[in-house]
């Protein structure tokens, strides 16, 4: 079975790639590279949506484990040029969960009745002008497409 082709590139001959390794890298390198590749694999997504919908996304609600990370959503929202909001609990699937079952038995009696239950824990702003880390990140992208195009034919 063929692995699933990421968006928004679509690309099943990419391959993934780490750029820029010297002899001073270190396994905190590795991690800090992993953690901002989420960040701008999830900003290529949000710049497709902005793209596609026409809308000016300006503030993201954030959840999940990896949210609890602060540099991740402080990165996160300096490339995305958004405001991030963290939830106090960030298990917010299966919270939706619990809270579409609690309004179909009369728990909750409305949706009203639910937003009051959600807690801001973090909000985050952009603090830097990061287009060149952005530029960076393109370029590395396109130098990963097509990896295998001509291996596999």
């Amino acid at each position: 079975m063929a692995s699933p082709i990421p968006s928004p590139y679509w690309d099943p001959y990419s391959r993934g790639s780490i750029f820029g390794l010297d002899r001073g890298v270190k396994k905190e390198h590795i991690i800090k590279a992993a953690l901002e590749s989420i960040a701008f694999q999830t900003n290529d997504v949000l710049e497709s949506m902005r793209d596609d919908s026409k809308i000016n996304i300006k503030s993201i609600k954030v959840d999940g484990g990896a949210s609890k990370n602060n540099y991740l959503i402080q990165f996160q929202s300096d490339i995305s040029e958004s405001e991030l909001i963290r939830p106090k609990n960030v298990e917010t699937t299966a919270m939706g969960a619990a809270y579409l079952a609690g309004l179909a038995v009369g728990y909750w009696k409305d949706i009203d009745d639910i937003r009051e239950k959600w807690k801001v824990d973090k909000k985050v702003e952009p603090k830097r002008d990061s287009s060149k880390l952005i530029k960076g990140w393109k370029e590395a992208v396109s130098r990963t497409r097509n990896w295998l195009k001509d291996i596999n034919n």
